[in-house]
């Protein structure tokens, strides 16, 4: 199944965030639990900005806001990432893709034993996109790919601007 951005019903029947953030490319929920950020959701271009309520939230939102200042910012709050073992080797080799540098997801695959395929849909499942990289990740012979499991213009177009931010694309 292919989605595209959350509708309005889905916001509405999200859990609270924790904070709500505005980008360049829509806004940006962030769920914290314990020490560490949990889930970063693109929820789409009409919203409104919410107050961090604790001081992970706080402190993600100023590093959303250094990496909307410097693509060459790294993020360095504590995350966690929930998901089969896969997913996560998926996941930590994303971590580890450098901005302003992509990865093709049979590059990924190779290095990971598995499929394409795979990794796309690991990709597409990653809880923290931005923390987590995953739109590094792009088709081989330089397409961009899908984006959170769609090839949507909604996600797309977010993955096209993190890309051109980071003068990749």
């Amino acid at each position: 199944m292919k989605r595209g951005l959350p509708t309005e019903r889905d916001a509405a029947a999200a859990p609270r965030w924790q904070a709500v953030v505005a980008t360049p490319f829509g806004y940006v929920g962030i769920r914290t639990a314990a020490e560490h950020v949990t889930e970063v959701r693109y929820l789409g271009a009409s919203g409104r900005s919410r107050r961090p309520l604790d001081a992970l939230a706080r402190e993600t939102c100023a590093q959303i806001a250094a990496y909307l200042a410097n693509p060459r910012h790294r993020f360095d709050v504590p995350y966690a990432l929930e998901g089969s073992a896969f997913q996560v080797r998926v996941w930590r080799a994303i971590a580890a893709i450098a901005s302003g540098r992509t990865r093709t997801y049979g590059e990924l695959a190779g290095d990971l034993g598995s499929a394409a395929r795979a990794v796309g849909g690991a990709c597409g499942s990653n809880p923290v996109p931005l923390i987590v990289p995953c739109h590094r990740v792009v088709a081989a012979g330089g397409g961009i790919g899908g984006f959170m499991h769609s090839r949507a213009i909604g996600p797309l177009t977010i993955k096209q601007w993190l890309l051109r931010h980071e003068g990749r694309c």
